[in-house]
């Protein structure tokens, strides 16, 4: 079962459709090297056209007639290549400088930097990263964003439970099957067992994270997958099986979280998650939702 019409009938039956986008470019300002005025201002002066958007706190869209990951100004660390629904997860999280934090899989680092940032490179943040070809990625970008509050693990962010660690807030942005807005080849690639199997897969790092969590803590989850199975689905099994809830998320894009998946009821909260379907958004596809311990 795969293809661009199962897809499309699935996405259909769940009140979306397919529709193919251009992604406008978007960049992230590294707050940690340069403020906003000094940085509009260099990236003016270099023939780059910014376009502050207003519900990111430091996301512009960027046109310019030359690469964006090749100017000085991207070497000295000033800012972040990153989609605009990649921004909200850690923005929604939102740590702060006193905090101890999870990144459970960091690389290549878009998130990590960010949410160094955002704690003004203060507090602790913990990135986790299993695979080595991946590592050097997250380092590297670590390094060029001035990144100075963070800890690399080398490990599998499963094994976190057999040490005394416990954290003030987890963002868990998930290994998930991707969306066809950012694969032109998506719909020959995925299939519905393959989705299924990626739903496993984050529920055992649903687990892992609960586990972490303090009491009263706070998790994000994140995919770019539109597919129930790794978004509502996964929420609902949460829910049914820890203590949490799901708190709503106040951000003026997206629209709520289905609570009814091909005639299957959830509970009402799941609402207060957020869907960034591409036809709406003129976003890759996206899900969030932002989790408390009880």
């Amino acid at each position: 079962m795969h293809g661009k019409e199962f897809f499309l009938k699935r996405y259909q039956q769940l009140g979306g459709t397919i529709k193919e986008i251009t992604l406008k470019k978007s960049i992230r300002l590294n707050t940690l090297k340069i403020n906003h005025e000094q940085f509009v201002q260099r990236m003016t002066s270099i023939g780059v056209t910014l376009t502050k958007i207003p519900f990111l706190r430091d996301g512009y869209y960027a046109e310019a007639p030359f690469s964006l990951g090749a100017t000085t100004e991207y070497l000295l660390g000033y800012y972040y290549l990153q989609e605009v629904a990649a921004q909200l997860p850690a923005e929604i999280l939102d740590p702060k400088p006193t905090d101890i934090v999870l990144d459970m899989c960091a690389a290549p680092g878009g998130k990590t930097t960010q949410l160094a940032q955002l704690m003004n490179n203060q507090g602790t943040l913990i990135a986790v990263e299993n695979k080595p070809f991946r590592q050097q990625s997250l380092a590297s970008n670590l390094e060029r964003m001035g990144v100075e509050n963070t800890a690399v693990y080398a490990t599998n962010a499963m094994t976190l439970q057999k040490y005394p660690l416990h954290f003030d807030k987890i963002l868990l942005d998930v290994p998930c099957s991707g969306n066809y807005v950012t694969d032109k080849t998506w719909f020959q690639k995925r299939t519905l067992d393959g989705i299924k199997k990626s739903q496993q897969l984050q529920r055992q790092l649903l687990k892992a994270a609960f586990n972490l969590l303090k009491p009263d803590g706070t998790l994000v989850y994140a995919t770019c997958s539109l597919e129930p199975e790794e978004n509502e689905l996964n929420m609902q099994w949460l829910l049914d099986n820890f203590s949490v809830r799901i708190e709503k998320i106040s951000v003026p894009i997206g629209t709520p979280g289905l609570t009814n998946v091909f005639g299957q009821k959830l509970s009402k909260d799941i609402a207060c998650c957020k869907r960034f379907w591409p036809h709406l958004t003129n976003t890759e596809g996206f899900f969030i939702v932002k989790v408390r311990k009880c």
